[in-house]
């Protein structure tokens, strides 16, 4: 059963859903490839929906995306979709200038839909203890190596101790996630997530603990895992 939080800030969530998924080896982008009758992108969403200090949701869509309107879940009163850009960052700075009145904002990946509403309100409750924000994240269990992509030779060993593998969803102050992305984007610095604009400018949000059944879904055999996952999270949620 999902308590209500009195603990009331306001969040908004940001799900870009502008890419292609070429990796994914299917016709359609991968947010919309179905699984259990309904497709990652609503899976997805159901999760952020059904916290109740998500007052919005807002979908950053590939300009050409006729695959969004049609899903029944678009009509939900809570959820907005915007036109994203290029790259992640602008999809996330699209969905950004369309709010102005909520203090955190919420960035979660459109296809990594077996996130539990139980690593969800841990990530929320961070807002209590720390003023920038935090990310769920695993500590890296796999040996990583280092090496020269052209040739693929290993060079070194990285050291594993202190390594975290960043998940989504990743929470921060709405205004300061503003600032710093449009200072990265205006200084022409590639980042593959948002934790990493705060960073830049020597912001140090939290490490939350994230479960290992959150994946995203990239490669083919991740949609065997994440059926697998979806069944027993919708049992137990």
């Amino acid at each position: 059963m999902i308590l209500f939080n009195m603990f009331k800030p306001k969040i908004i969530a940001i799900v870009p859903a502008a890419g292609i998924g070429s990796r994914m080896q299917s016709n359609l982008p991968k947010q919309y490839i179905k699984i259990q009758n309904c497709t990652i992108l609503e899976h997805t969403l159901k999760t952020l929906l059904l916290h109740p200090n998500i007052h919005r949701i807002v979908v950053s869509l590939n300009k050409k995306d006729v695959y969004f309107n049609k899903l029944a879940i678009s009509s939900n009163l809570r959820i907005i979709s915007v036109i994203g850009g290029t790259e992640r960052m602008h999809s996330v700075l699209s969905g950004l200038v369309f709010e102005t009145d909520a203090d955190w904002v919420i960035i979660h990946d459109a296809v990594r839909p077996c996130l539990s509403y139980k690593d969800l309100e841990n990530l929320i409750s961070i807002i209590k203890k720390n003023p920038v924000g935090a990310i769920l994240a695993r500590p890296v269990s796999d040996t990583i190596k280092y090496s020269n992509c052209t040739q693929k030779k290993i060079l070194y060993t990285l050291n594993r101790q202190n390594l975290w593998h960043a998940l989504t969803p990743q929470l921060f102050r709405i205004n300061l996630l503003k600032f710093c992305l449009k200072k990265i984007i205006h200084d022409k610095i590639n980042i593959t997530d948002e934790a990493a604009a705060l960073e830049y400018f020597g912001y140090k949000p939290l490490l939350v603990l994230g479960s290992s059944k959150n994946i995203k879904i990239t490669w083919p055999e991740d949609l065997i895992l994440a059926k697998f996952y979806l069944k027993n999270l919708n049992i137990h949620q």
